[in-house]
């Protein structure tokens, strides 16, 4: 009695706190089919004006421009940035030496300082480099980053030496090991990094809000502040708004959710 007890009270904490969670998901969707004023009186039962708040979002902002803009971003921000922080990862760990180790300290000191500390000085180098408004001033500070770099650091610590080893002996060079060996070993890892950095890519505001001042430069979460700057804020229209920036981060996360677990305790198998 005292297991099924137990069990029992597990099951209901799980399930209590599972459905605190999926809530503000469940109210968002229902909002979006709702009028501002049925949002505003917290109404949560499924409305008609799903096709009514959609239009008026189509005419509010420029939807696709936007959507595809934070597409195009996010994308050849993660592929850049797995390709940086990866090569990096295996080099700190493959090619060992003391003067490695200090520099890999610097790199996860940075991790300590917050972004807006380094927003102006990095917004004064872009704008003499003439990167505002562009794509590579938005993703640029975002291809290497520190955690991703020891993420990919201690994949390679699991990963074999005695097979790095043979392959030299066989005459591959060390770029053929990492493309040939390395990166469908390390699959899991990608695809946790992957999630990650598309994630926080997607999901960017405050550098983007900074360095894109052109209207047709703007993103998702860029829109959504929009909509809320006016005076008056449709309600019903935030929130389909703000489903519809949240489909493209649930695809890659539910579509990669397997590998991320794993990916991220640096698991080789």
């Amino acid at each position: 009695m005292t297991k099924k007890s137990t069990k029992t009270i597990t099951y209901i904490f799980i399930t209590i706190a599972a459905l605190i969670s999926v809530f503000p998901l469940i109210w968002m969707i229902i909002a979006a089919t709702n009028r501002s004023v049925d949002v505003i009186a917290g109404k949560l039962t499924f409305g008609t004006k799903l096709l009514e708040n959609f239009q008026n979002l189509l005419q509010a902002q420029p939807v696709g421009r936007f959507f595809w803009n934070s597409c195009k971003y996010s994308v050849i921000t993660t592929v850049l940035a797995l390709a940086v922080c990866s090569l990096a990862g295996y080099a700190f760990e493959i090619f060992h030496d003391k003067a490695k180790d200090i520099l890999f300290t610097i790199i996860l000191t940075a991790m300590m300082i917050p972004f807006v500390a380094l927003m102006v000085p990095l917004f004064q180098m872009f704008s003499k480099a003439k990167l505002l408004n562009s794509t590579v001033g938005f993703i640029l500070p975002s291809i290497s980053t520190p955690f991703l770099i020891m993420m990919f650091r201690q994949s390679a610590r699991s990963f074999p030496k005695e097979i790095i080893e043979a392959a030299r002996i066989d005459g591959l060079n060390e770029l053929q090991i990492f493309t040939r060996m390395f990166i469908p070993t390390m699959k899991s890892t990608y695809a946790a990094a992957t999630t990650i950095t598309f994630m926080n890519a997607w999901n960017n505001y405050l550098w983007p809000k900074v360095i894109m001042s052109d209207n047709n430069a703007q993103t998702m979460p860029m829109m959504i502040s929009n909509i809320t700057s006016g005076y008056v804020t449709d309600y019903g229209m935030l929130m389909l708004a703000v489903f519809i920036t949240t489909i493209p981060t649930a695809i890659v996360f539910f579509a990669l959710q397997k590998s991320f677990a794993e990916g991220i305790t640096g698991a080789v198998k």
